[in-house]
């Protein structure tokens, strides 16, 4: 387990009522693990800004199966990309659509692309890429 160090914050009374309104509405066991929350937040949101940076993503989408060719073409884009695919889940939701997740490893501008290829083809009725990454601690 990591050293943990103790650091004191300033902050205007109103703000830390309504910090203490989010620790108990969202039922953090204190001010420090909410505080913590946020800050891994803000390094993953930072992470997805730089072009260098390993990220991680979950790809969702919705799409008809029964669109000439569009497996086919989600394969191929699947096959082609310059990322590590980790996961794919594939479930069938109605006669006619499909709910697929990719779990996704890679670089940025790789994985964005990926996802973006995938979201633009014909018959894909819902994509979305939710960004994470894996901060220090």
């Amino acid at each position: 387990m990591d050293k943990i160090i103790r650091f004191s914050v300033s902050l205007p009374e109103k703000l830390l009522e309504e910090l203490d309104k989010k620790v108990d509405a969202q039922g953090y066991a204190s001010r420090s693990e909410f505080t913590r929350d946020l800050i891994r937040e803000k390094i993953v949101k930072d992470d997805w800004q730089d072009d260098n940076s390993d990220v991680i993503g979950v790809l969702t989408m919705i799409y008809t199966h029964h669109q000439n060719e569009l497996v086919q073409k989600i394969l191929e884009i699947q096959h082609d990309a310059k990322i590590h695919i980790m996961c794919n889940t594939h479930v069938h939701v109605s006669h006619e659509n499909c709910l697929e997740t990719v779990m996704v490893t890679g670089k940025v501008p790789d994985v964005k692309d990926f996802a973006q290829k995938i979201g633009g083809l014909k018959g894909v009725k819902f994509c979305k890429l939710v960004e994470a990454s894996i901060p220090a601690s």
